[in-house]
């Protein structure tokens, strides 16, 4: 596969830009809506950490 011409990335950053201003507004909401949430970290971390340790007890059992 050849690299991209000099016209598709530069097409390619447009659209780029040009989807970032589109959802500009979205994202400043969520980053305020973020700011005054209530804080669950506990929420977040427990099933991240739950998913680890699956991943790892599953590389255990694979390797015999």
């Amino acid at each position: 596969m050849e690299p991209a011409a000099w016209w598709e990335i530069l097409l390619g950053g447009v659209v780029a830009l040009l989807v970032i201003l589109w959802f500009r507004p979205g994202i400043k909401a969520a980053i305020e809506r973020g700011r005054t949430a209530k804080k669950d970290w506990p929420a977040a971390l427990i099933p991240l950490a739950l998913v680890v340790l699956f991943v790892i007890l599953l590389t255990r059992l694979a390797r015999g």
